[in-house]
């Protein structure tokens, strides 16, 4: 058999595959590039070029890429029993891996329903509250709240929790109006950073919670870390004040980590690094490395509680939610994670990987560096005194026409976004150390080297 050359695959791609959040018309005169292995903290596409992924995938791949053991793992689960559902019946890894996310997670979340990824794990959780409140004989409460730039996912139940307007405005007609947005925690621009003022974002829960009359609202969702916008952090004390806003007005935390955990900040959960106690956790991406397609939310006993009381079904299934494989992979990625203290790794190594991001300061597009763990969003300005920012057209030929394609040159995979103000976020495996951050700086570097004189010339 003839092997596929990459001109057969990128013609192929460009002819059938329907890449996500993609144009249809290639965006790299060149073809797309096509990955094909990995191994590490690196990949390599079917020219034989190596790549740093500084992004883990898409922030999923905690271990790195060509771990045998979960392959291994994987294959033996599938000899054994390939697929069966979680309706009525179950199985033994989705039972044992549900036992050993509930020792891990924070408090009394001892109950994990099971989705394939993490958009459905939002879903999933709004419909949890929205059915528990009116086991509780609250009816009224349906509406949700979420923070500007929030991203929770894209599915319609979902995609109404999201706070990014350019991915919403198409299908408006369509989306509950449900959604109540509050202020997020990017604090780069305030005047004035007391400790009342960063708290700013918290309050504002409260006076939307009000404002809404409380009797309606049945949920808040945040991030630990907000991702979109470029890795917001939370101030001092954020979400121990929302915890007590949410408890004075009965409505349910939600902490979407979808992102944040498994080690992506230094910890199991981010909730559990960061100190507050969720009624609900969102996971996905991290749980399995990648490895194999799973989510879930992690779920209060208050919670199932008023569904054990009211001998109540949850109204709500997914045919592949807790697949047999899905779970047995999880199992031997949670396996590999604590032999090798990679949440551990993260936090004696987030200084490093802070430091050698902070030394890009001394070029004049950088304007602000922000996140913790491994997870790191590096905000371009046009003047670092004013913290001026990018038009909408600078930006966009900022980030697709000189950044994306500079640092894909020099072998860094990342993400240039401008959902909200240009960034370049990171996340690379959490198996990564020095000499990774120091090839990252290095690349971002000629990258924004070269981005500079291709805006000085253009103006």
């Amino acid at each position: 058999m003839r092997t596929a050359t990459t001109l057969d695959l990128q013609a192929a791609a460009n002819a059938h595959l329907w890449g996500h959040f993609s144009k249809l018309t290639p965006e790299d005169a060149g073809g797309i590039t096509v990955i094909e292995r990995g191994d590490g903290c690196y990949v390599w596409d079917t020219n034989g070029t190596r790549y740093l992924d500084g992004l883990a995938g898409l922030f999923t791949v905690q271990i790195g890429h060509g771990r045998h053991e979960l392959a291994k793992v994987a294959a033996e689960q599938m000899e054994k029993l390939a697929y069966f559902p979680v309706w009525t019946y179950a199985h033994p890894t989705a039972v044992e891996l549900a036992t050993r996310l509930a020792a891990l997670a924070p408090g009394d979340l001892n109950r994990v329903f099971f989705t394939t990824g993490g958009g459905e794990a939002v879903e999933t959780a709004w419909k949890l509250a929205r059915q528990y409140h009116v086991l509780n004989g609250d009816t009224g409460r349906y509406k949700v709240i979420s923070r500007d730039l929030a991203y929770h996912g894209t599915t319609l139940g979902a995609l109404t929790i999201t706070g990014l307007e350019a991915i919403k405005e198409i299908f408006e007609p369509m989306i509950p109006k449900a959604r109540i947005m509050v202020p997020n925690t990017n604090s780069y621009r305030y005047t004035d950073t007391s400790p009342d003022a960063l708290l700013m974002p918290a309050d504002a829960i409260e006076d939307a919670i009000i404002a809404a009359d409380p009797d309606t609202v049945a949920a808040v969702f945040l991030e630990p870390v907000q991702n979109a916008g470029g890795c917001f952090t939370p101030p001092e004390g954020y979400f121990q004040k929302v915890r007590e806003i949410c408890d004075r007005h009965g409505v349910l935390l939600v902490s979407d980590e979808v992102i944040c955990a498994f080690g992506r900040l230094g910890d199991w959960f981010g909730a559990t690094r960061l100190g507050y106690q969720p009624d609900m956790i969102t996971m996905a991406k991290g749980l399995t490395s990648g490895y194999s397609p799973l989510g879930g939310v992690m779920v209060s006993d208050r919670i199932a509680n008023a569904f054990l009381d009211n001998d109540e079904a949850f109204l709500h299934g997914i045919t592949f939610g807790g697949h047999p494989v899905s779970c047995a992979v999880a199992l031997a990625n949670l396996d590999v994670m604590e032999s090798e203290n990679l949440p551990g790794h993260v936090l004696a190594q987030e200084s490093t990987f802070r430091d050698a991001l902070e030394g890009l300061r001394d070029l004049p597009i950088v304007g602000d560096i922000r996140g913790m763990g491994y997870f790191y969003g590096i905000e371009l300005v046009k003047n670092t005194t004013t913290k001026e920012t990018f038009s909408e057209a600078e930006s966009d030929h900022l980030l697709r026409g000189i950044l994306t394609p500079r640092l894909i040159e020099n072998g860094l995979l990342c993400r240039a976004d401008d959902r909200g103000e240009p960034v370049i976020q990171l996340s690379p495996p959490l198996t990564a150390g020095p000499e990774q951050f120091e090839e990252i700086a290095r690349i971002i570097r000629l990258a924004l080297l070269d981005a500079i004189e291709a805006m000085d010339h253009a103006s």
